[in-house]
C-alpha cells in the first residue's frame, strides 16, 4: 500500500480531509501512509470510494490513475469527479483517454466501491426523444448488461455508439429509440467476430436547460 500518499495527493486532499471523512485521526492516515501501520479490511473500500479508484490499486500499489479524482464540496457530502468524453476511441484503455471535454461529480453513496464511471456526450438524435443531442449520461463501465439497458458498445473496432440493448437466443439487437433510425442485429458469431462489446450501462441523464 506504498501508494497511499501519491494517490490522495493526486485527488488534492489532505489527510485531515480523509480523516474527517472516516471518522478517525489524521495521524492514523499518516501512519498509514508511512507504511507504519494498514487499513483493516472494511477500511479499504471506503478509502477506494473515497479516492474514485479500485480496490486493487489500493492493495497492489499500483500507480494511481489521474482520470478518475475526489472532489471536496463540503464535509457532509462527498462526490467523486468523473471525466465526460466526447468519445470513446477503440484499442485504447479508459485510463489513457485524453479526449476529455468536461467534468461531472455524482454522489459517492450513487456509486459501487471499485468500479469506475463516466460521463458520454450525446451526439446526434437516434435516442431521441429520451436522449437528446448534447445530453451528458453518466454510466458505469462494465462489459455486460441486462436486457433492455441502454448501453455504450463498441463494435468491430470502430468507436462507441449508444443504444438501448436486446439479447435473444439468436443474437443481440442495438435499437435506436428513433423510429427514423433501424434496428442493428449481430448473431452470436457475429457479436464474437466482430465483436460486439457493452464497455458501459447508462444510470443517469444529466440535461442543460438554455433560457
Amino acid at each position: 500500500m506504498s501508494n497511499l500518499r501519491e494517490i490522495r495527493k493526486s485527488r488534492h486532499l489532505t489527510q485531515m480531509q480523509v480523516a474527517d471523512f472516516l471518522g478517525i485521526k489524521h495521524q492514523t492516515i499518516s501512519a498509514w501512509e508511512k507504511g507504519k501501520a494498514k487499513p483493516n479490511n472494511k477500511t479499504i473500500p471506503r478509502l477506494a470510494e473515497i479516492y474514485g479508484c479500485s480496490v486493487e490499486e489500493i492493495m497492489t500499489g499500483a500507480p494511481p490513475k489521474a482520470r478518475i479524482e475526489y472532489v471536496h464540496t463540503d464535509r457532509s457530502k462527498q462526490f467523486m469527479r468523473i471525466p465526460v468524453l466526447g468519445r470513446i476511441p477503440a484499442g485504447i484503455p479508459f485510463e489513457a483517454i485524453t479526449d476529455i471535454e468536461d467534468y461531472e461529480d455524482i454522489p459517492l453513496a450513487d456509486t459501487v466501491p471499485g468500479s469506475t464511471y463516466f460521463g458520454l456526450r450525446i451526439k446526434g438524435d437516434s435516442m431521441e426523444p429520451e436522449y437528446r443531442n448534447n445530453d451528458i449520461i453518466i454510466l458505469r463501465q462494465q462489459n455486460t448488461c441486462e436486457n433492455g439497458e441502454d448501453c455504450a458498445v463498441m463494435i468491430n473496432g470502430d468507436d462507441a455508439t449508444f443504444k438501448r440493448i436486446k439479447i435473444s437466443d439468436k443474437g443481440i439487437t442495438l435499437m435506436p429509440l428513433n423510429p427514423k433510425y433501424d434496428p442493428i442485429f449481430y448473431s452470436r458469431k457475429e457479436a464474437i467476430d466482430l465483436p460486439v462489446r457493452i464497455i458501459g450501462v447508462v444510470l443517469e441523464i444529466r440535461r442543460k436547460v438554455r433560457r
